[in-house]
């Protein structure tokens, strides 16, 4: 049913929103003369990747620089792509991957593979389902970028204070998901537009009807400062981002190596790696 709903909704939002998206892609076109699209690679469902389509709201080639959260004020943000993250009109695009079944209407924030391998086994449940387009993080830190704004390192700033609360209500949501408490979701997105304390309000009862705990009702509600936390399924607060990283890149590398050294072990003796000639020979026929 989820599926269908997702389908439908997606199908429906692309048809009657063409004309506004060909209009903000010519918009980023005329900017900088560059492609008004960004596929960026996403953690899918299953632990796989995605090439998650976005409007490009940075300049080209803006993500190499390897910092992953974005600040208000991000110099690598193009005029019109301020504005298109204001209005949160970046994510349209993403209706393709909700039709095509990468994604779903409603589900925890596909996040980056850099940030993805620094998950607990606890957070990698957020995994067991489609990523989404909104979620009950998507408003509570619909002002991400005000947080992390003025930070020396708001990669480090974001594992610290953000992603301990956005993961903790991803995993409830994983938990406790219906196909009303989506609907419920998505109308409070759609009011955070308007006003975000009417949405706000709306989380704190999904919440307090979840019986979450009473710490991460009280972060969700944003009417104190976001305290530093643990992510869940760790016991310490994250105090070095650029190392966790690195181990974390490191140990992925040695597993697919270790995967790579495996599958070449399995191979019967007969069966040899084509060279170039074997592959033109073997596709011209």
């Amino acid at each position: 049913m989820k599926r269908t709903l997702d389908f439908s909704v997606a199908f429906m939002g692309i048809v009657l929103l063409l004309p506004l998206g060909l209009a903000i892609a010519l918009a980023i076109w005329m900017e900088d003369r560059a492609s008004p699209w960004f596929r960026g690679v996403r953690v899918a469902r299953g632990g796989g990747d995605f090439r998650m389509l976005k409007f490009r709201s940075m300049y080209p080639d803006a993500w190499k620089n390897g910092v992953n959260s974005t600040a208000s004020g991000d110099a690598r943000v193009t005029r019109v792509g301020r504005w298109l993250r204001g209005a949160k009109l970046d994510e349209l695009p993403q209706l393709w991957n909700v039709l095509v079944g990468d994604m779903s209407l409603v589900g925890p924030r596909p996040q980056v593979r850099a940030d993805a391998d620094l998950y607990t086994s606890e957070e990698r449940r957020m995994w067991n389902v489609r990523p989404g387009i909104t979620d009950l993080a998507s408003i509570v830190f619909a002002d991400e970028g005000a947080i992390l704004a003025g930070s020396e390192d708001p990669d480090l700033l974001y594992n610290q204070i953000i992603r301990p609360w956005k993961s903790r209500l991803a995993l409830l949501y994983v938990e406790r998901r219906t196909l009303a408490a989506d609907c419920a979701i998505v109308l409070l997105t759609a009011a955070a537009l308007v006003r975000r304390t009417w949405a706000l309000r709306g989380v704190s009862w999904i919440l307090a009807t979840w019986k979450a705990d009473r710490v991460l009702q009280t972060m969700a509600s944003r009417r104190v400062p976001l305290q530093a936390y643990p992510p869940p399924g760790a016991d310490a607060i994250v105090t070095n981002y650029r190392a966790a990283n690195d181990r974390a890149a490191n140990s992925r590398a040695s597993s697919d190596r270790a995967a790579n050294d495996h599958s070449a072990n399995d191979r019967p003796a007969n069966d040899h790696p084509l060279d170039d000639r074997d592959r033109v020979q073997g596709t011209a026929a």
